[in-house]
């Protein structure tokens, strides 16, 4: 969140220090189903979230 607004980029993806406590597995009909889900995370916990598919999963 950047001044009360979330921000959606496409890259670079989260350094290191901004990306340690651990990691979430979502089922979700399509990226931007998935961004959606980011999006309420990242208000709730004021951290920034990755979103990437998985490998395997159907739909992915």
């Amino acid at each position: 969140m950047s001044e009360g607004e979330l921000l959606t980029t496409d890259g670079p993806f989260a350094e290191s220090k901004d990306h340690l406590g651990g990691f979430y597995i979502i089922e979700a009909a399509d990226l931007d189903a998935a961004l959606a889900w980011a999006s309420k995370v990242t208000a709730a916990i004021h951290t920034p979230i990755e979103v990437r598919p998985f490998a395997g999963i159907a739909g992915a």
